[in-house]
This record gives structure tokens, C-alpha cells and sequence, in this order.
């Protein structure tokens, strides 16, 4: 009997080609579509959101020229030193800082490095970071109510029309929004982990959302801290780990709040005062004064450099707790007035309704569902600033209710999944519908505030809204196609009126530092206009006595009078302009206060001493430094009549020679 050997087959390790091009596919499909858990519309909504705001934020986006010129000087000044990009200088010479932590300016200042200083350079992280907040709200909310709700939240933070403004705009609210989005992102993250130990997944999330929060403070100080009560409750309650461990990493992560912000004041606080610039805005040139007076219990209570009782600027009118000139009288209704309502509040009573109807339909839920701890996170968001913003004493600008956007739109986005999924009971039904209708009703009356813009819109927007209310009442009768017909309607008459005045927004230019949204160009202070702040700065405070002259103090040297030189009447006057670009000085230029340093610094290129700083009141520099600038030819030119707000012509000569 004879055996045959056969012989093995020899298996090729290499992939045949229809199974490479398989995993090809799957991989271009998973990126396209998303994981396969998700529904296959998720991800293509979700770029189609970002692309949808990329576009929105980033057309004609240097329409609005240097924006808010007190910002865009001190951008300049760090593109051109690195110590006045530590500081947050205004100038490149290290004169004075602007008067707010330098966190924004950082962003700015390496755009302008890297890309070459230019309006688009400043400009562009501000759209980005529009664009990354946008993208990483939707995902917050999707980790905790799914895909739609996170789509829907998005978009509404999206449209809202002072975000449209503020992400085309180079305040330091960009920034803080951004930073602010991620602590919660963090804190939801923190949340879903698991962990019984100190050093688990849930501490570590929290303290990396309390490191967010500490750079917050170093983009607007004590701003940032509004969010802490919600994003700490919410974890509180329904994180998955003991109470003991809980509260541990709670007070860890503060400590991660504490030594994200505080290194920077020590730095400061422990940095030579005569090597630095001197803080502006604060009346002892420190760090930690400028955050707890006219940063922090100042803008609470008025006072330290705020309009209001007790400021320098003297007491509120009658009847008025707070200074009324940027957003109206403080009290309950203030979000809802005229100086802040278009910018903010289309959504704000839907949000407060679904927030309501959230927190009752959760009631009774388990410590750890993490459906009431997205209403605890983002209802303590929103109440807690809401809150602050309609009772502050000292100056509020309508522009500060962006970091309200976030918390609208998932706070909508959560209760309309949530009452959506239950329209087979009537009350459900009922609550979107009064949603529904009222978002239409308060549209139409802030529409109607400007009666010739668009008027079929308010009419168009009220009567659809009041149509999807009562087809919502009435039910989907099972009907899944008229459901997303329905949901649809919704959306479009929901956001119709915001949508509408957040492209108008987009299409306008803006400048100085109260810029309005809406479908007209505004601010609502400049030359001439308020006694309380220059164009191009950031706040209004009023100089001290014998401040407002245009003129040097007495005693400080100055150049010859205006029989002597040019009189120039704007920053952007060329004959002036060539005079501080042949100037190699420390200094080009100096004049009283930011109104007019910043335009001349931004046009010439150089850097242009701000005495007195942001309105000409801070101490800096003082009568000897001043002298011994000019004595020793640090400074090229004294730019007289300066006079910050107030519109007044300008003198330029050159430094007296005997100083």
C-alpha cells in the first residue's frame, strides 16, 4: 500500500485586492459616517454644521477693518516683542498693558507671528475658536443626549447673532467661550468615567476641566468662574464614584483652577515692577488688584474704575442701580431689553422653559442619570451668568452675553429631545408647544424694534411658529415623515429670526468697544459720543480731574505748540503716520490715553506710548519716567490734544531738544 504526500498549501499573507479595497471603504466609510453605534446622518450633519459655520464666521471677515483697535495695538506690540506678548503690553515699547489678562492676546499676538500682522492674522483664531466651540458643544451634548440634540445645540449657538459677532471680532470673549466650552466638555467626560480611587479617570477630567477654567481667568478673570457652581453640581450628583471621592476631586480640580491662573499672577507679582509695564487698569500696578477691584467686585458693585454707585464716575441716574448707558437698567428683564435683547435672548425663554421642564421630568431619576446631570450642567451655566449679568452695578457691555450662547443651545437642544420623546402625553405636547409659540412671539417683537428692516419676516416667523405649535398639539398621528416634516418647521421658524439678524450681523462692519449685532453697522460709544471711554477700547471709565485736557500734565516736557507743527485730527492722517514711521525711537509717539495710540500705532507700524493708558487716568508713566524718556530719546514725538474721547484735533512735534 502506497501513501501519497501531499504537499501544503502555501497561504500568501498579502491581502487579495478586493479585500483591501474593502477596508478601504469601511474606513472612508467610518470617517464620513461615523462609528457604526451611530446613526449614519451624524456625522455628515455634524460636518456639515462646522463647514455651514466656517463659512458664516470667516466670509469677508476683515470687513470690520482692525475691529476693536485697543486690541488689535496690543496684538501688534506682541507681534513685535515677546515680552510685550507675556504681558499683554499695548505697546511694543512696554509702557502700559491693556486692561485685562493676556490669554486672548497670546493667540493673537503668535497668529501675527506666524502669519505676518494683518487684520486677517488677528481676526482668523477668533473664527476658529467660533468654529471649535460650535464643534466641541455639539459633542458635549451628544455624549450625554445623543447625536440630534447635540446638532440641534450647536447650531443654535451657532446663529446666535452676538456669537457671530463676537467670532468676527477680537475681544477676548472668543476665547473665553472656547475655554468655557471645553471645562464643561471635560466635566461631562468626567462624569461618564469610572473610577473609586483619587487619582482616577473622574478627577483627572474634572482637573483638566478646571485648568480650562483657570485659563479662562487669564482671558477675562473672574468671568470664568460663573460656570463653576453648575459644572461642580452637576458632578456632584451623578458622576459614577463614591461621595468621598467626589468631593476629592472637586477640590482638586479647584486647586487645578487656582494653579492655572496663579502662576501667571505670581509671575508677575514676582517680576521687577521697573523691568515690566505697568498693569493697566489697576491703581497699584498689580496683577491680583486689577482681577478683585475693576475686573472682579468693581463690575459686581460698581465702583473701583466702574460706572455707578461709588465709581469714579459718579453715581447711577435716580432709580437706576447700575450704569445704564451699554446695557440698560440692572434688574430681571435687563437680557431682555433693548441694548441686549436682539444680541442674546431669541431662545432665552424656550431655553428657560425646557430647562424647567427638563428638571421636572427628571425628578425622579437616579442620582447618576445623566440626562438631569446635562440639565444641572448647563441650567446652572445659564442661571448663574444670566443671573449676574442682569444685577451687575458696574459696566456690562451686550457683547458679554455671548458665554450664554452655549448654554441656550443645549439647554433647547436637551428639552426638546426630552419632551419630544414623550409627545404621546399631552402635557409634553403642550410645553413644545408654548416653546414653539413663544420663541415666535418674542421674535417677532424683536424684530419689530426695527420696524423697515425685512418687516414680512417678524410676520412670516410669528404665524409659522404659532402653525407648528398648534400642529404639535394636535400630535404626528404616528406619521414618521410628517414628525420630520414637523421638527423641521420648528427649527426653520425657531431660528428664523435669529438666523436672519446673525447673517445681517455678518455682512456689517463693527468696530470699537461696544459693538451691536444686527443688520446696521453700531457701536454705541465714540468720539464725542460718552464721556465714559475712547473708540477701540474695551471699557468706559472715566479720567481723573485734569486728565481730559489733551494736553501733557503740567511740569512734563512738551513738544512746541501747534504754530509749530501740523494739526492732524484722526490717527489715520497720513502727513502724521510718516512722521512716526521715520522715528526709530522706543517710543515713536506718545499721547494722553489708548483712543488715539492705538489707530496711530496700527497705521504707522510702531510702537506709540499711551499715557495714562486706557483713558489717560492710570499712573503711568509717571512725571520722573516721562522726563527721563524724553531726556534720553526714547520718545520721538508728543502728539498733543489727544484727548481720547472726545474727538478733539491732534498736534504732532518733534521731542524738545533740551528735554
Amino acid at each position: 500500500m502506497t501513501s501519497t504526500v501531499r504537499r501544503p498549501e502555501v497561504v500568501s499573507a498579502e491581502p487579495v485586492a478586493g479585500e483591501d479595497a474593502g477596508r478601504v471603504e469601511t474606513r472612508l466609510a467610518r470617517l464620513v459616517f461615523g462609528p457604526s453605534g451611530q446613526p449614519r446622518w451624524a456625522r455628515p450633519g455634524l460636518l456639515a454644521l462646522l463647514a455651514v459655520t466656517a463659512v458664516l464666521y470667516l466670509w469677508d471677515l476683515t470687513n470690520s477693518g482692525w475691529a476693536n483697535e485697543y486690541y488689535s495695538a496690543a496684538a501688534q506690540a506682541g507681534s513685535q516683542s515677546w515680552k510685550a506678548l507675556l504681558f499683554g503690553s499695548f505697546d511694543a515699547g512696554n509702557a502700559i498693558t491693556v486692561d485685562k489678562p493676556p490669554a486672548a492676546l497670546w493667540v493673537m499676538g503668535l497668529s501675527g507671528k506666524l502669519l505676518g500682522f494683518s487684520q486677517w492674522s488677528v481676526l482668523l483664531p477668533q473664527a476658529l475658536m467660533g468654529v471649535a466651540s460650535v464643534g466641541l458643544l455639539a459633542a458635549t451634548v451628544r455624549r450625554l443626549s445623543g447625536p440630534g440634540a447635540g446638532l440641534l445645540a450647536g447650531a443654535i449657538a451657532a446663529l446666535m447673532p452676538v456669537a457671530v459677532l463676537i467670532f468676527r471680532f477680537d475681544n477676548p470673549d472668543a476665547l473665553l467661550v472656547l475655554l468655557l466650552v471645553a471645562a464643561a466638555y471635560c466635566t461631562v467626560r468626567a462624569i461618564e468615567a469610572t473610577g473609586g480611587r483619587v487619582w482616577s479617570a473622574p478627577t483627572g477630567w474634572l482637573m483638566v476641566a478646571g485648568v480650562a477654567v483657570g485659563f479662562g481667568f487669564l482671558t477675562k478673570m473672574m468671568q470664568a468662574f460663573l460656570i463653576l457652581p453648575g459644572l461642580g453640581l452637576a458632578f456632584l450628583i451623578a458622576a459614577n464614584s463614591p461621595l468621598r471621592q467626589r468631593i476629592w476631586a472637586l477640590l482638586l480640580a479647584c486647586v487645578a483652577v487656582v494653579a492655572s491662573a496663579g502662576w501667571y499672577i505670581a509671575l508677575v507679582e514676582l517680576w521687577p515692577a521697573d523691568s515690566r509695564p505697568f498693569i493697566g487698569g489697576s491703581t497699584d500696578n498689580s496683577l491680583w488688584q486689577l482681577a478683585i477691584g475693576y475686573n472682579g467686585l468693581g463690575r459686581i458693585l460698581g465702583g473701583s474704575g466702574n460706572m455707578g454707585p461709588g465709581g469714579p464716575g459718579g453715581d447711577a441716574p435716580e432709580g437706576m442701580s447700575g450704569f445704564a448707558g451699554f446695557s440698560g437698567s440692572s434688574g430681571l428683564t435687563r437680557l431682555f431689553n433693548t441694548q441686549m435683547g436682539a444680541e442674546i435672548s431669541w431662545l432665552l425663554p424656550a431655553a428657560l422653559i425646557g430647562l424647567a421642564a427638563g428638571l421636572w421630568l427628571t425628578r425622579r431619576a437616579p442620582c447618576t442619570d445623566r440626562t438631569r446631570a446635562a440639565f444641572v450642567l448647563w441650567g446652572g451655566w445659564l442661571l448663574v451668568t444670566a443671573v449676574t449679568f442682569s444685577y451687575m452695578g458696574g459696566i456690562v457691555h451686550p457683547y458679554y452675553t455671548v458665554a450664554l450662547a452655549p448654554a441656550i443651545g443645549a439647554l433647547v437642544a436637551l428639552s426638546v429631545r426630552e419632551l419630544w420623546s414623550r409627545t404621546t402625553h399631552p402635557a409634553a405636547r403642550l410645553t413644545l408647544a408654548v416653546m414653539a409659540a413663544g420663541t415666535g412671539a418674542w421674535s417677532f417683537v424683536l424684530l419689530n424694534r426695527t420696524p423697515d428692516w425685512l418687516p414680512w419676516l417678524r410676520w412670516t416667523v410669528l404665524i409659522g411658529s404659532i402653525l407648528v405649535a398648534l400642529a404639535v398639539i394636535a400630535g404626528t398621528r404616528g406619521s414618521r415623515r410628517y414628525a420630520v416634516v414637523l421638527a423641521m418647521a420648528g427649527v426653520l421658524f425657531g431660528l428664523g429670526g435669529a438666523s436672519a439678524w446673525a447673517v445681517a450681523t455678518a455682512t456689517q462692519p463693527h468696530s470699537g468697544g461696544n459693538p451691536l449685532s444686527g443688520p446696521s453697522s453700531s457701536q454705541s460709544f465714540g468720539p464725542g459720543v460718552m464721556p465714559g471711554g475712547p473708540p477701540g477700547a474695551d471699557d468706559a471709565r472715566p479720567a481723573p480731574p485734569g486728565a481730559t485736557t489733551g494736553s501733557a500734565p503740567e511740569g512734563i516736557p512738551t513738544a512746541p505748540s501747534a504754530e509749530h507743527g501740523p494739526t492732524f485730527t484722526s490717527g489715520t492722517n497720513t502727513e502724521l503716520v510718516a512722521l512716526l514711521e521715520q522715528s526709530n525711537a522706543r517710543w515713536a509717539g506718545a499721547t494722553l490715553g489708548s483712543g488715539s495710540a492705538a489707530g496711530l500705532a496700527l497705521n504707522s507700524g510702531k510702537s506709540v506710548m499711551a499715557i495714562g493708558g486706557f483713558t489717560g487716568g492710570d499712573d503711568s508713566p509717571t512725571l520722573a519716567q516721562f522726563q527721563t524718556y524724553v531726556s534720553t530719546g526714547q520718545v520721538g514725538y508728543f502728539i498733543e490734544g489727544g484727548r481720547p474721547w472726545a474727538g478733539t484735533p491732534i498736534r504732532a512735534a518733534p521731542r524738545s531738544p533740551t528735554g
